[in-house]
C-alpha cells in the first residue's frame, strides 16, 4: 500500500506548508486530519497574497493609475485560471463569492426567484450540505414550490430507482453534491443531469468537496451551474466561485446592487454591467481571489490525478485501519473508487464529540458533529459522527496515529 504514495513526494509537499510543522503540546505534532472543513495553504499562496498587499494594493477596474492596472490584471487572470481548472467555456462564466454558500444563495436568489413558482418543484438528494438545502426551502416557502429527495441506500449511495418520478411534473431544478461530506460518496452527476436535463430541469452542482480533490470538467458533467469554495482547495476563506453557463447568467438579475455591477446610473434607473460583474458589487476580494488563483497554479502543478490517486491510496489505507478497531463503524461506500478522501465513523459507546476531544491530546485534528448535514445523519439515525479527511500532504504514518490515538480514547472509556 504505501508504495502508491510515491506518486506523489509528499515530504516535499509538507515543506510547502509551515502550519504543518508543529507540535500542539511537547512532543505532539500536529495530525491535520480536518481537510473537509478547510485545508491548509501552501506557501506560494500566503506570498501571492502578501505580494498583492506589499508591492500592488489598489481597487480593481475603475482605476487608471498603475496600481489598480496591475491589480485589475492579477484579479481577472485568477478568473481565468479558475475557469480554466474546471473547464469552463469563458472565464466570463465564473463569479467570484466568498464561499460555496454565497453561489448557491445567488442561484436561488437571481435565478429561482424568477424561474421558479407555485406549483414547481426542486429536486435535492437526502446528503446534501445545509447550503444546498435551506435556501431552496426558503424558496420553496416564499413561492409555493415543492421540494422533493432523492434518497441515501443504507451503503451510502444515491438510490436513482424513482428518479423518473421525482423528475416527473413541472421540475425546475435539480441540485446534487458531486462528493458527499459525510459519506465520501462521489455521485454520478452527469447521468444526473442528462435525465435532469430530459426532464426539462436545471442542474446546480455542490462541488465544494469535489473541486479540491479530483480533476473537475463542467463541461463533462453538463452542469448549468456549479459552485465550491477556495478554502477547501489550498486557497485563503472569503474566496470562491459560481460556475454558470454565460447564457443563463446573461438572462439573470443582479444578486446585490451597488458599485462595480452597473454600466449606467440615473436618478430615474440603472443599467447593468455585462456578466461576471452584473454578479459583484461593491469592492470584491481581491488579494483573496488571487490567492485562490495562487492555489489553482499549486494543485495544477502537482496534477489533479495524482492527488486524487494518492488520497485514495490513503483513504483506503484508513478504511482498513479503521475496521481493525472493535466498536467502530464507517459510513459510505466500501468500494473506494466510489468515494473520497472523508471517513466519517461512529465508535460504540463514545460520543463523536468525546472521540474528537481525546483525539486532540494526541495531536490528532478531526471534526465532529453532523457536518451541515443533519438530514444524512438522520438517515442513518445519528445524532453526530467524528470525520477524518485526507487532502494531498497527509501520510499513511497519519492515519497510524489517528487508529493510535482512537484505541488511546477507548481506554480512557475503558476505566
Amino acid at each position: 500500500m504505501n508504495s502508491v504514495e510515491t506518486l506523489l513526494d509528499v515530504e516535499a509537499i509538507r515543506a510547502d506548508f509551515p502550519i504543518l510543522d508543529q507540535a500542539i503540546k511537547p512532543g505532539v505534532p500536529l495530525v491535520y486530519l480536518d481537510n473537509a472543513a478547510s485545508s491548509q495553504k501552501p506557501l506560494a499562496v500566503i506570498e501571492a497574497m502578501n505580494d498583492y498587499y506589499r508591492r500592488y494594493h489598489a481597487n480593481v477596474h475603475r482605476g487608471i493609475h498603475a496600481l489598480s492596472e496591475k491589480a485589475t490584471a492579477a484579479y481577472e487572470e485568477a478568473r481565468a485560471k479558475v475557469a480554466a481548472f474546471i473547464n469552463a467555456g469563458s472565464r466570463r462564466e465564473i463569479v467570484f463569492v466568498r464561499n460555496a454558500t454565497e453561489a448557491v444563495n445567488l442561484v436561488m436568489y437571481s435565478w429561482g426567484r424568477v424561474n421558479i413558482g407555485a406549483g414547481d418543484v426542486i429536486v435535492l438528494t437526502q446528503m446534501e450540505h445545509h447550503a444546498n438545502i435551506v435556501p431552496w426551502q426558503l424558496l420553496a416557502q416564499e413561492k409555493g414550490a415543492e421540494l422533493r429527495f432523492i434518497p441515501v441506500t443504507e451503503d451510502g449511495f444515491l438510490d436513482l430507482s424513482d428518479l423518473d418520478w421525482l423528475l416527473s411534473g413541472p421540475v425546475k431544478l435539480v441540485g446534487v453534491v458531486h462528493m458527499s461530506n459525510v459519506v465520501g460518496t462521489i455521485n454520478p452527476v452527469a447521468e444526473i443531469a442528462a435525465r435532469a436535463h430530459a426532464a426539462g430541469a436545471r442542474v446546480l452542482v455542490d462541488a465544494a468537496q469535489s473541486v479540491p480533490h479530483m480533476q473537475v470538467d463542467v463541461q463533462a458533467l453538463d452542469a448549468d451551474f456549479l459552485v465550491f469554495s477556495g478554502h477547501k482547495m489550498c486557497g485563503p476563506t472569503g474566496s470562491g466561485a459560481l460556475y454558470g453557463r454565460r447564457a443563463l447568467l446573461e438572462t439573470m438579475p443582479p444578486f446585490m446592487g451597488g458599485g462595480e455591477m452597473i454600466k449606467r446610473v440615473t436618478l430615474e434607473g440603472a443599467e447593468w454591467n455585462d456578466v461576471p460583474g452584473k454578479f459583484e458589487a461593491g469592492t470584491p476580494a481581491i488579494a483573496e481571489a488571487i490567492g485562490l488563483g495562487a492555489a489553482v497554479d499549486y494543485l495544477a502543478g502537482i496534477g489533479m490525478d495524482k492527488i486524487h490517486a494518492h488520497e485514495r491510496a490513503i483513504t483506503a489505507y484508513a478504511l482498513e485501519r479503521l475496521d481493525e478497531v472493535p466498536g467502530v463503524r464507517v459510513y459510505g461506500p466500501a468500494d473506494v473508487s466510489k468515494r473520497g478522501g472523508v471517513t466519517a465513523f461512529t465508535m460504540e459507546d463514545m460520543h463523536p464529540h468525546d472521540i474528537a476531544q481525546l483525539v486532540n491530546e494526541m495531536g490528532v485534528a478531526v471534526r465532529a458533529g453532523h457536518h451541515c448535514a443533519m438530514p444524512l445523519h438522520q438517515r442513518y439515525n445519528l445524532p453526530a459522527t467524528t470525520r477524518a479527511s485526507f487532502y494531498l500532504y497527509n501520510t499513511f504514518e497519519e492515519v497510524d496515529r489517528l487508529v493510535e490515538a482512537l484505541y488511546a480514547a477507548k481506554s480512557v472509556f475503558a476505566l
